[in-house]
């Protein structure tokens, strides 16, 4: 096990009714912003509770957080909230309308150009405080310090992170999630599942608690997630879908192991150039990159396939637990192949150019390159074979 410090600051306040919980934690603010995405918290009741919870502040509202929250809609957050002196910032909605309010809350204060906090790696010393009303599970952004913004004319998205950026609190209601399309859900399962493969499928090193931790979340998302796709007002259901979301992500299991993420920064890209939805990019990008770099993990990966698969004997292999993956994924509704979606591998090598000009090399060995990275875009674009 590798030395670690961990450190996660978040009251969570989780379970039916918490939102009237946001008028005891905001008594030290005056002045809210309260940002949200497309409306659907207006029709499914949200907003009025939180309206409510809000009453006797000063609440300005801000509106529109796109599914992969853009620059040039943010940046119009921050004036609003640097010309109302604002205290505060609730964020109500995905991991979406969270991440974009990260990036409002580090920018108000920031003396320079926002997007330099993105792209020049400028660290955040101090951000706005906010809270959050997560509505949708699966980025686990409510309980982390790290963000994903896109740029539309650059065609650009970028992570960053600091622990300014941790929300005061977030609330967890499992029923704002009854009203959600199924694909949406769909998404936020593959989500939540690959960000605990991107901390546990690397190489062993001695950590058997993170191991437990992250198998059990794996576990708990294979026998919940298809079930609250098919019984959507289902409590229990969506409180274990909702908390595996948010322990998947939350710095917990990633301690003292190493870990992944390429299959994260890939799948930015194809959300970049294509539009991808982040959880479908995931569910396109995983088994393909799994395939490619077996033979680095194959001793996690028979892990894998023995304790979450329950695997056993001769189809205990790594390819198999690969397979059993995108069953899973295919079995959620999501296509895993690149030409499902009407892309093909010839219309990814804007993506492989910018990785060989950025010259990144990714992954817990750092030796995916632009060349790698290729290979697995070349697999994902493969028509799929049950």
């Amino acid at each position: 096990m590798k030395n670690f410090e961990f450190f996660n600051p978040v009251r969570i306040l989780f379970g039916e009714g918490q939102i009237d919980m946001i008028t005891q934690e905001l008594l030290p603010y005056q002045t809210i912003l309260l940002t949200y995405g497309g409306g659907s918290i207006k029709r499914n009741g949200v907003y009025d509770k939180v309206i409510s919870a809000l009453k006797g502040k000063k609440v300005l509202e801000f509106s529109g957080i796109e599914p992969n929250p853009r620059y040039e809609t943010l940046i119009k957050a921050v004036k609003l909230a640097r010309e109302n002196n604002v205290d505060f910032v609730l964020a109500v909605g995905g991991g979406s309308v969270i991440d974009g309010t990260k990036f409002i809350v580090a920018s108000i204060p920031f003396e320079g150009e926002p997007w330099d906090i993105l792209t020049k790696g400028i660290k955040v010393e101090k951000a706005v405080p906010f809270g959050t009303v997560l509505t949708l599970p699966a980025t686990g952004s409510e309980m982390n310090a790290g963000a994903v913004i896109s740029r539309e004319a650059t065609k650009e998205k970028y992570a960053f992170g600091s622990p300014a950026v941790y929300p005061k609190f977030s609330v967890l209601d499992p029923t704002t999630t009854y009203s959600l399309p199924q694909k949406q859900v769909a998404n936020g399962v593959v989500d939540a599942f690959a960000h605990v493969l991107e901390q546990y499928l690397t190489y062993p090193s001695n950590s058997p608690i993170q191991d437990r931790f992250a198998e059990g979340i794996l576990q708990t998302l294979i026998e919940v997630g298809p079930k609250t796709l098919e019984n959507p007002t289902d409590y229990d259901l969506r409180a274990n879908f909702m908390w595996s979301c948010t322990m998947a992500l939350n710095g917990l299991i990633s301690t003292g192991v190493p870990t992944d993420w390429a299959t994260h920064m890939i799948g930015h890209e194809l959300t970049a150039f294509f539009g991808l939805d982040h959880g479908v990019t995931l569910a396109i990008i995983y088994p393909a990159l799994l395939s490619e770099m077996v033979e680095f993990k194959k001793e996690k990966l028979l892990q894998y396939g023995s304790r979450v698969w329950n695997l056993n004997g001769k189809n205990l292999t790594p390819e198999r637990a690969i397979e059993e993956t995108e069953k899973f994924f295919r079995s959620l509704g999501i296509k895993t192949r690149l030409p499902e979606h009407g892309i093909s591998f010839a219309d990814t090598k804007p993506i492989v150019d910018r990785f060989a000009a950025r010259g990144w090399k990714m992954g817990e060995n750092k030796n995916i390159t632009s060349d790698i990275v290729e290979k697995i875009l070349k697999r994902a674009a493969e028509l799929y074979r049950q």
